[in-house]
């Protein structure tokens, strides 16, 4: 074979391998496996939290939906008990997680939070610490609500009686009312006041012993147990604490 010839062949065959390798498949990038919706049963005072939560999860996870149902957790481990459709289910406090035992055996806690009083803009009341509560008009979480077992804790511990003029069954209830003035007082989370200016607040003596402590599960039928588990390992992960924290709960 002449020169020329052998020359023209060994260009042809690199043409033909570049070819093929240009036509090569790339290697296909992993494909995250959840999909559909979890539906998260949570406790009111994690609302603003768990919707940043869930735009993090689900950009994540793009096939995954979260549809958050937000109450007090004593009417939410009510309604898991009677077989509502939840995958997940965040408490405010660990006795309605307890409620709800045969659905959730293996809780978990993430968070903590302590109480504030909160009075409208202003402070028309003139409250300064727990006794002016018994002279104002004041409103507070039920009793059976972990925010208003909570506040008959801070009370009782303080040595004051409080008649409320209503017992509301979640927190976001009580702030309602105060930041409409509605109520000269009430007692809330420390951090449903975070951030917003259309009320003001006390913390009051003793606070920092009674500490709410949030526990999560996963529960036993979820309809979507894949993207449970998922979604309560992201809030209990480091990006899920990040947003609880620069919420003002504590640590767990």
């Amino acid at each position: 074979m002449s020169r020329p010839l052998r020359l023209a062949v060994v260009a042809a065959a690199a043409a033909l391998l570049a070819g093929c390798a240009s036509s090569a498949p790339a290697p296909a990038a992993s494909e995250d496996s959840l999909s559909g919706t979890v539906e998260v049963y949570a406790a009111a005072s994690l609302q603003r939290s768990f919707d940043e939560i869930a735009t993090a999860f689900e950009a994540a996870h793009p096939g995954v939906t979260v549809s958050a149902v937000y109450d007090g957790s004593s009417t939410l481990a009510t309604q898991i008990g009677e077989g509502a459709p939840a995958d997940v289910f965040a408490s405010a406090d660990e006795k309605n997680m307890a409620k709800v035992k045969e659905q959730a055996p293996d809780p978990q806690l993430f968070a903590g939070n302590t109480l504030v009083i909160a009075v409208p803009k202003g402070n028309p009341g003139a409250v300064a610490t727990l006794a002016d509560l018994a002279r104002v008009t004041t409103v507070l979480c039920a009793p059976e609500v972990p925010c208003g077992a909570a506040s008959q804790t801070l009370l009782s511990n303080a040595g004051v009686a409080v008649t409320p003029a209503s017992s509301e069954q979640n927190v976001t209830a009580v702030l309602t009312k105060v930041a409409a003035s509605e109520a000269d007082a009430g007692l809330v989370y420390a951090t449903d006041v975070n951030g917003r200016d259309d009320v003001e607040t006390i913390v009051p003596a003793g606070a920092g012993a009674v500490v709410n402590r949030y526990p999560i599960a996963a529960l036993t039928g979820a309809p979507n147990p894949e993207a449970a588990a998922a979604f309560v390992a992201f809030v209990l992960g480091q990006d899920g604490q990040r947003v609880l924290a620069d919420a003002g709960f504590r640590a767990p």
